[in-house]
Order: structure tokens, then sequence, then C-alpha cells
């Protein structure tokens, strides 16, 4: 699981009782603490360095040395906020899943509810996608719609999304463990 934020959807796999084997985290969150509380090995990548000069393929290189260990079938992203360099995709060729707070493939990038607001669209929703090289451009394997009401803003908005998310979310990630047991590919 590779997380940044509040741990939400780390908490909704872990009540699903999927195997999470290893939580890498990109700076300080409460998916780390989260993590430490259920006795799950936690990995922490701290990124020093938010500006042009950040070297994303260094720092994909040493996610991919955190994970190394744990023998990682499956990579769940869940709100990591650091877009990941090639390096990740050659260790785990089709088997890393990202949500993704839109129906993709409208709305890409880190600020999907702002845009779909911004838009004026009367439904929006979550996606669940393989992650490529290219962001938020991978196989979709589940889709959810939520309305937009009146009166929404990013925040209310964003948090029917993410009651969503945490629940399509860990029933997508169980299905993509079932067909990698049993030989499938994702894509």
């Amino acid at each position: 699981m590779l997380a940044s934020g509040t741990g939400t959807i780390l908490r909704a796999l872990i009540g699903e009782a999927l195997p999470v084997t290893v939580v890498v985290v990109d700076r300080p969150c409460l998916a780390a603490e989260l993590s430490l509380e259920a006795g799950i090995p936690l990995e922490q990548v701290l990124r020093s360095d938010f500006g042009s000069s950040f070297d994303r393929d260094a720092y994909t290189e040493e996610v991919v040395s955190a994970l190394e260990p744990y023998e990682v079938g499956l990579v769940a992203m869940a709100g990591f906020g650091t877009i990941l360099g090639k390096a990740i995709h050659a260790a785990y060729p089709g088997r890393i899943l990202n949500t993704h707070p839109a129906l993709l493939p409208a709305f890409k990038g880190w600020h999907a509810v702002r845009d779909a607001l911004a838009a004026g669209v009367a439904v929006t929703g979550c996606t669940v996608h393989v992650a490529t090289p290219d962001v938020d451009e991978g196989p979709i394997l589940a889709q959810e719609t939520v309305a937009v009401l009146p009166g929404d803003d990013e925040a209310s908005l964003a948090e029917r999304i993410k009651v969503v998310e945490r629940r399509v979310y860990p029933v997508t990630v169980r299905r993509a463990i079932e067909r990698l047991e049993r030989g499938e590919e994702l894509t």
C-alpha cells in the first residue's frame, strides 16, 4: 500500500481483511500511524524535495527498494502524493492499482474534484484502474458514480466520493488478488 494521507482507504482494506504486507508513505501522515497501530510494517520513503529539482527516478528507485524485501505481489495506491517513475512499473508490471476521485478518463490529475465542480457536471465518481507510467491512463477495473449536489463544495463532494472509494476499492483489490493468484493479468 502506498499512501500519503488520512489512511481511510487503508482502514477500509484492513477492515476487509485484505493482506496488507507493508505500507509505504512519502510524508508523515495519518496512514503511517494507522499502519503502526494495525501492526503492519511501515516504510517511510520521505520526500525532502517538492520543487522542480525533485529527482523522480531516484525517488522511485527508493520506493522499489523499500518494497523488495516484502515480496509484494500487488501494489495498491491510495492518495499517494508522488507520481512515480518507470522503475515501479518495471518492478510490478500491470500489478499497480490506483483509486481516482473522478470517472476517468474525465478529470485526470490531483485536482479532479475541483475540476469536476468547475466543469459543472451533474455526476462524477471514483475509478479504480491499473496504474501506468502515463498518469490516470491505465485500464479501468471499476467505476461508480456520485451525484454532484446543489451547494456542493470541494470538501463535501470529496467526502462523498471517499465513501464510495472505501467500498469499491477493497472489492476491486480482492478481485485483483484473486485474478493474480489464478495467473491472470489485470490488464
